[in-house]
């Protein structure tokens, strides 16, 4: 990315000024957003897709609101961003919701629910009934006005077009993902390790397990449209981007989020990516693994601080979760990755005794 794009808006320079800006622009405008399809989420006729909805914006608010960071690298952008990256991800959480409490474990059914990501990252794609195979269907609009939504903003991007594929890539990645795993669970890590075995070679560096998780990850998507309102954006930026995104940062984000998960989801006998590891020593030379990869990749994107203070601030966030507290092997792979970066540990801190306090 060109110097003068990226720091069009004066990109942070440090974990301080980062959470600065994200607690002045960032969480006002994402929280206003939400608030925003809340309001039509609360008229949808339907009451099954109602409450999944208004589920998903309670319950997972978070996700929208860690997104909305990469605005904070070009602010002067934030009002096509920030509406951009709330929009997809409540699409995300949305869909979600709907395939975990679904009745259904018909692959045809959340697959078509999943074209409606595809279809808001391709303008030229016709919107479509994404309910049709299932019974609930009168969402009174809100589903295909969050893909107009993606649409509207995309359109304000204006190297969009050099960034499309990748995201496009990454967005049926995440939709192959949902399929296979909300199946019947006797079919699911067959249908999983037959997805692997098509994009194996592509990625020698890693385990099964660990390039799906990368799949299930928002941030390569979004970090593609911080780079597209870059109007002199290049291709080769754009695949850099891409190829240090995923699977590193991806993956990162997300067996982060599973093992700090590993209890809640051992007594709920949910799917754990990090359950595959044959122990816990390698669980946490894996993850150890894992966390090196995704600091070597952000430092080698242009301006490569804005990326480390991602990734750093990824590891502070879920590291410092209340959940690792009450799982003593967590808490030993925590002080593991808290090792070795002063940075992990500014955001372990401004998490602990700042963010958390204004939740």
């Amino acid at each position: 990315m060109t110097k003068e794009a990226l720091l069009a808006g004066r990109s942070p320079r440090g974990p301080f000024t980062l959470m600065k800006r994200v607690y002045k622009y960032i969480l006002p405008e994402v929280r206003a957003e939400l608030e925003r399809w809340r309001s039509f989420a609360e008229r949808i006729p339907d009451p099954e897709l109602r409450k999944q909805a208004l589920d998903s914006m309670n319950g997972k608010q978070f996700h929208c609101e860690g997104g909305g960071v990469y605005a904070a690298a070009n602010l002067e952008q934030r009002h096509v961003l920030i509406p951009l990256i709330v929009a997809l991800q409540t699409i995300s959480d949305y869909l979600d919701n709907l395939c975990d409490r679904s009745t259904s474990l018909d692959p045809d059914d959340f697959r078509l629910l999943h074209q409606s990501m595809l279809d808001a990252v391709a303008p030229e794609a016709p919107t479509r009934n994404y309910y049709a195979l299932r019974e609930q269907q009168d969402d009174g609009g809100y589903l295909e006005a969050l893909v107009l939504e993606c649409r509207k903003r995309i359109a304000k991007l204006p190297a969009y077009a050099t960034v499309q594929p990748f995201v496009v890539e990454l967005v049926q990645l995440y939709a192959d993902l949902q399929v296979y795993k909300h199946i019947a669970p006797s079919r699911r890590e067959e249908e999983l390790l037959a997805w692997w075995d098509k994009h194996s070679a592509a990625y020698p560096e890693l385990k099964w397990n660990e390039f799906a998780a990368a799949t299930g990850s928002t941030l390569g998507m979004f970090m593609l449209f911080l780079a597209a309102s870059d109007p002199k954006l290049g291709e080769r930026q754009a695949v850099e981007i891409r190829n240090r995104y995923f699977p590193s940062i991806c993956g990162l984000h997300i067996l982060l989020d599973y093992l700090i998960d590993q209890a809640e989801d051992r007594a709920g006998g949910d799917l754990n990516f990090c359950s595959y590891y044959a122990d816990q020593p390698m669980l946490n030379e894996r993850m150890e693994r894992m966390v090196q990869a995704a600091r070597a990749a952000a430092d080698g994107l242009p301006f490569g601080r804005f990326h480390r203070m991602i990734v750093e601030g990824l590891v502070a966030l879920y590291l410092s979760d209340p959940k690792v507290r009450d799982q003593q092997d967590v808490r030993k792979t925590a002080r593991l990755l808290m090792k070795g970066s002063p940075w992990t540990r500014v955001f372990f801190w401004l998490n602990s005794h700042w963010i958390r306090k204004a939740m």
